[in-house]
């Protein structure tokens, strides 16, 4: 907890940090502007008919955008360096040299981190229903059966979409500290995770992998798709789910041993 607290002073410190919270805050409501300027609507995304039919449809267009490109850019960039700075500080031989165990530094920053990362998206849900409130007001939300889900119903469900792409938010996270600790370079650290996911989305979006595709990361940021339906299924959820923690498990696992056996001096 030590460690924790320190770490997050210090990312709340960084610039970089307080530009991706204020884009969390105000990126929403301006696409909502830029939408409600705009007579066309973006119909090539799930729910971007329906924006201006429903306060409830912005936030799952920006959730699907988000989930493909968003969020791993987030988490990098919040934990890409987390472990290099030091290197690039020379300051593990003193951060180390205090009453704390490099298991227990390990876990601190690993958790700040991921702190971060999951305030900024209940951040982003927040307002991305509050712009869509603005902007279209309670209607209900047309769901992707067709269907009609009144207010209560459709602002839980969106609710529960942002939730769903924690997991993998989680599983970013593991891989951008994975990079940090093992590169000890903070520009591998944030652009690797994000070059990763261009990479995976590439490959889903080609079909070259079939099947296994669900083994990428960047799949379960589409697992809400099936909530907003008239019969909700939650197989991709928990597959997205078991996914992410494989992944994170994994990256953290080695991360953790990498730092444990390395020599800072």
């Amino acid at each position: 907890m030590t460690v924790l607290r320190a770490e997050l002073r210090k990312l709340a410190a960084q610039t970089r940090v307080r530009v991706l919270l204020l884009v969390c805050l105000l990126g929403p409501s301006l696409f909502a502007v830029v939408l409600g300027l705009q007579s066309g609507l973006p119909k090539d995304t799930l729910f971007g008919r329906h924006v201006h039919d429903s306060g409830y449809a912005l936030p799952l267009v920006i959730l699907g955008f988000a989930g493909m490109w968003g969020f791993p850019l987030l988490t990098s960039l919040v934990a890409g360096d987390i472990f290099s700075s030091e290197d690039g500080h020379r300051t593990w031989a003193a951060v180390l040299t205090r009453s704390r165990t490099r298991g227990q530094v390990f876990t601190g920053k690993v958790l700040a981190a991921c702190v971060v990362a999951t305030g900024l998206l209940a951040v982003t849900a927040i307002t991305s229903v509050l712009a869509g409130l603005a902007l279209a007001g309670h209607s209900p939300l047309t769901g992707l059966s067709g269907d009609a889900l009144p207010p209560v119903r459709a602002v839980l469900l969106v609710l529960a979409s942002f939730a769903t792409v924690l997991p993998p938010l989680l599983g970013f996270t593991g891989l951008a500290c994975l990079l940090s600790v093992v590169s000890r370079n903070s520009v591998v650290g944030v652009g690797g995770p994000v070059l990763l996911g261009l990479v995976m989305q590439l490959l889903s979006l080609l079909g070259a992998l079939g099947s296994a595709s669900n083994a990428l990361l960047t799949t379960p940021f589409a697992a809400w798709h099936g909530l907003v339906r008239e019969q909700p299924f939650y197989g991709p959820l928990w597959q997205g789910a078991l996914v992410s923690l494989g992944w994170a498990v994994v990256c953290l696992a080695v991360a953790r041993r990498v730092l444990l056996t390395r020599d800072v001096t």
